[in-house]
């Protein structure tokens, strides 16, 4: 079904982590409403599937696999969208890793830092070189994915916590910094989202072989879900076209004196 409107016509858009969850969903609200999309993920096979949805809506979209926290990759990235559409419009910096459920004493340095590149330096690696190109144009927006866990302290997930922390204060930073210039740099900060994230942050075992733990995994993922949802306002949780809409709006015209802002969307949870 066709937008009421398409805010986003032949304006080009760079989502990362678009492989699934926000980020696809996201990706896909751009193309419906005209944009034409590059989209970057660290998973091929994920950002292929991505991809092939997004190109049904007719617009131009690309994907180039991409691990954010790699500065070559995220040049590669940058180039190739600049190449392909000759400008960048909006930049959806959303990649980003939970991380190992761990106490803060308990967690290793290597894990550590491979969360802190993935989530914070690969967000600042992304803006480092899509503002460039924002400035050369005389405008742009940003929105970078920070958290719930960005605002509030979360047990068992202090990487992932610092990391979404940090990217609140890069964007109000950059804010200040490049507002005069005609960009607007802000953050969304999802809640509990039903994404493969989730799942991924309450798996209590690795990944085996045995198909007997396979099925325990899902039946623990179910008794999880429904856990979380009962804590929240609304008694469910969020969705991820919930997100890519404010998304959205943060990049479009109608959030224009919206700048340096870290917008919730996490059906209260946070309200406490």
């Amino acid at each position: 079904m066709e937008p009421a409107e398409r805010r986003f016509q032949n304006k080009a858009v760079l989502v990362t982590g678009a492989g699934d969850g926000i980020g696809r969903a996201t990706a896909l609200a751009f193309a419906r409403e005209g944009a034409n999309v590059v989209l970057a993920d660290i998973s091929a096979p994920r950002g292929e599937a991505a991809l092939a949805a997004i190109r049904e809506t007719g617009v131009d979209a690309r994907f180039v696999e991409t691990d954010v926290s790699r500065p070559d990759q995220v040049v590669n990235l940058v180039e190739h969208t600049l190449g392909a559409f000759g400008r960048l419009d909006c930049a959806f910096n959303n990649a980003g890793i939970s991380g190992e459920r761990a106490r803060t004493a308990d967690r290793t340095l290597e894990e550590w830092d491979r969360v802190i590149a993935v989530n914070l330096t690969g967000t600042w690696l992304c803006m480092k070189h899509e503002i460039p190109i924002m400035l050369r144009q005389g405008g742009g927006a940003i929105v970078n994915t920070a958290s719930v866990a960005g605002i509030l302290g979360i047990r068992r997930f202090s990487a992932y916590s610092a990391s979404k922390h940090a990217i609140v204060g890069l964007t109000k930073s950059a804010a200040l910094e490049y507002g005069r210039f005609g960009l607007r740099i802000n953050t969304v900060c999802p809640g509990l989202i039903d994404t493969d994230f989730i799942r991924q942050a309450t798996a209590r075992d690795k990944p085996g072989v045995w198909p007997t733990r396979s099925l325990i995994a899902s039946a623990r993922h179910r008794i999880a879900k429904k856990v979380l949802a009962s804590k929240q306002p609304g008694k469910r949780m969020g969705l991820p076209g919930e997100v890519a809409a404010a998304v959205l709006w943060l990049c479009s015209d109608a959030a224009s004196f919206v700048n340096g802002h870290a917008l919730v969307v996490d059906g209260g949870f946070s309200v406490r």
